[in-house]
């Protein structure tokens, strides 16, 4: 076997990238990794860290006019946006430093530079021209935004510039219906833009339960979202200072930006893996075994690239696998099942396990506990609004099968939950559990009537 420069080369210093990394390196491994942007990768950088900063930042509204029920004046709040901006991105170059460092104590040698695999065992680094022998490759370098082709599509922007822009937009118009879009139309509403959220399907949050899709859309039109559905927008126009958006259904609409939310892609283009005679699916991900592994021996991909389960805990755990199985002797794979999901919209969403839909689908049949109920917190404020709790429990073994809340704090308590579900508890068990009073997650342990 020929001698080799490092025993791991890294594609991509995001957070499944960056964990696979410190862990090899922790475990003897000679690590390099490259990143051709900013280390952190989409969740740090432009992702769901920027994005719970502004989510946060756009709740404040609500909680002032919620306020006033409670006794208290607040006059004179107002809202600037460059001061969120530049405060967030203190913070994410804080959190960049973080992960600096954090690969530095560990030894991984860092490199600035886009990375190209020349065969199974040679990366060339674009910016030097210079070339690498790795022992082992991996391939962690995420996903970017899918934009339509569309007249005037150049008008529009993505995730990626949102966190950017150098001032609020008063009106938005949002393509999408997953997370992203849902996210992105709760937090300019709740900064102060008029939204309308366009989405080409008949509900949103496609794979979520459908009662709480049902639920979040009402909730989200109460607010004052508008949204379209069974449409898409056909194409923008430069209209002086402002935007024209044409619909699908011919209906036009002025705007100060055009969003687009539709889908992420893998990054694997240009990058070599065809020549090394890497394996991708039909939507260009890696093909990976459960142990992450390519059909080539020594390259291995990790993390949205696989378009396994795009969320950034997978990917860490993904990573850490992958380090542990290859440098650490200590063989494990990542489960990928009852993973718990968050959506901070507003109300905010935490699920885990299936949902009503699915479980029928696998040929469970289950009892349904629902309850939808105004929190005691809306008694004084005077808000109109409701939160909306749901167990999926297999009925032939009284296991639960899935946990759905559409709430305040739903992420959190989702959180909790997922370990009950995680472990198998029953819904005797949840029956079991002594109420926290007065909490609204008190709800999950005193469901006892089917639906």
């Amino acid at each position: 076997m020929a001698e080799r420069d490092v025993d791991l080369f890294v594609i991509g210093a995001g957070s499944g990238g960056v964990r696979a990394a410190r862990i090899a390196a922790e475990h003897g491994a000679h690590v390099m990794i490259a990143e051709e942007y900013r280390v952190g990768g989409t969740c740090v950088i432009r992702g769901c860290v920027p994005k719970k900063l502004m989510v946060y930042a756009s709740r404040f509204s609500h909680e002032f006019e919620d306020a006033a029920g409670f006794g208290w004046t607040i006059s004179g709040a107002k809202f600037d946006w460059p001061t969120l901006i530049a405060n967030k991105d203190k913070e994410i170059a804080r959190l960049e430093a973080a992960y600096h460092s954090t690969l530095g104590r560990a030894g991984v040698e860092i490199v600035s530079s886009r990375a190209f695999i020349e065969d199974p065992h040679t990366v060339r680094l674009l910016k030097s021209g210079a070339h690498v022998q790795a022992e082992t490759i991996l391939v962690a370098a995420g996903g970017h935004p899918v934009l339509p082709n569309i007249p005037g599509v150049e008008l529009a922007i993505t995730s990626n510039e949102a966190f950017h822009l150098e001032e609020l937009p008063r009106r938005i118009v949002i393509q999408g219906g997953g997370f992203i879009a849902v996210e992105f139309a709760c937090l300019f509403h709740g900064l102060g833009a008029h939204v309308t959220l366009v989405h080409r399907g008949p509900e949103i949050l496609r794979g979520f339960d459908d009662d709480v899709r049902h639920h979040l859309r009402s909730e989200m039109v109460a607010r004052g979202i508008h949204v379209i559905t069974g449409c898409t927008i056909d194409s923008i126009e430069k209209e002086s200072r402002s935007l024209r958006v044409t619909m699908a259904s011919g209906e036009k609409h002025t705007c100060d930006k055009v969003m687009f939310a539709i889908g992420r892609t893998p990054n694997t283009k240009n990058m070599g893996l065809e020549s090394a005679g890497v394996t991708l699916n039909v939507d260009g991900a890696i093909a990976v075994d459960e142990f992450s592994k390519s059909n080539i021996p020594s390259i291995y991909a990790i993390g949205d690239i696989t378009n396994r389960l795009a969320l950034t805990p997978v990917a860490i755990r993904e990573g850490h696998a992958f380090a542990d199985t290859v440098f650490g002797k200590k063989p494990w794979s990542a489960d990928h099942d009852n993973v718990p999901r968050a959506v901070f919209a507003e109300p905010e969403i935490g699920v885990v396990g299936m949902s009503e839909a699915s479980a029928k689908e696998k040929g469970f049949n289950v009892d349904i506990y629902r309850t939808q109920f105004r929190p005691m917190k809306a008694t004084l404020s005077g808000r109109a609004t409701s939160i909306l709790m749901k167990l999926v429990v297999d009925s032939s073994t009284d296991r639960v099968l899935g946990v759905h809340i559409a709430g305040e704090a739903a992420a959190e308590m989702a959180q909790m939950a997922a370990i009950a579900v995680k472990m198998g508890a029953r819904k005797s068990d949840f029956d079991a559990t002594v109420a926290l009073h007065p909490t609204s997650s008190e709800e999950l342990v005193t469901l006892h009537n089917k639906v």
